[in-house]
């Protein structure tokens, strides 16, 4: 293969999204393995679960406080680290709670994997689980509410 047509190979799988790429001619064997950049991007899902009485939040406003001036009286339950939340304790296992649930202090609410450990979050409140602010496999991050918790 010429050289102008090695470089236009190149760039065109630099180009591209292939993470891989192998060429074989007259006994000669070309391969070209890009690795990607994983891009991290995290949605925070409150609005879309949050109750019908609670406006959007803006920007810097914390799900509590806008709790609080809108009359919803709540625990809030937040993540303690970074990672990927988890609501059972496998695939095939019913979630550890559910909106509807009486939970006491303690009592585990969900696992948050970091770094390939997992983590319990346990419940630092009694009483019934008003909402449930993140879903199965969310990548969440450190301090985000997770859990509304109606005390008694």
């Amino acid at each position: 293969m010429e050289f102008e047509n090695l470089v236009k190979l190149i760039q065109a799988v630099s180009e591209s999204e292939l993470t891989r790429f192998s060429y074989e001619e007259n006994g000669v064997a070309i391969s070209m393995k890009k690795d990607k950049k994983q891009k991290l991007v995290t949605i925070n899902n409150v609005a879309e679960n949050a109750p019908a009485s609670l406006p959007l939040l803006p920007a810097g406003e914390s799900l509590g406080a806008a709790q609080e001036e809108n009359g919803c009286k709540g625990n809030i339950v937040k993540s303690p680290l970074v990672g990927t939340f988890y609501s059972a304790p496998d695939p095939e296992s019913e979630p550890f709670v559910k909106a509807g649930d009486h939970v006491s202090k303690g009592q585990v609410l969900g696992i948050v994997e970091a770094m390939k450990l997992m983590n319990e979050i346990e419940s630092e409140y009694e009483g019934v689980i008003k909402q449930v602010l993140v879903s199965n496999g969310d990548v969440i991050e450190y301090g985000q509410p997770l859990f509304v918790i109606d005390g008694k």
